[in-house]
């Protein structure tokens, strides 16, 4: 899950290098932690949600493959 995320937000940002993914795993649900350029927040989110919602779906859908419950954050 973790390189699929990184993959998609390096082909949207202007500062492919400083995407950064960071896994955190339990049981049942794991948390992936995005950190990108502060220039490049704003592409990821897109208008009104519209990019990181589907980020969101597509992690919902290959996460469900496997069984798993995955969130995504976007820190800053």
């Amino acid at each position: 899950m973790k390189d699929l995320i990184k993959r998609i937000v390096q082909t949207m940002v202007d500062n492919p290098e400083e995407v950064e993914v960071s896994e955190i795993e339990g049981d049942q649900i794991s948390v992936l932690e995005l950190r990108v350029a502060k220039t490049d927040i704003g592409k990821v989110i897109g208008k009104k949600g519209r990019n990181v919602r589907a980020i969101r779906t597509i992690l919902s859908a290959a996460s469900a493959k496997v069984k798993k419950h995955t969130v995504l954050e976007i820190l800053e």
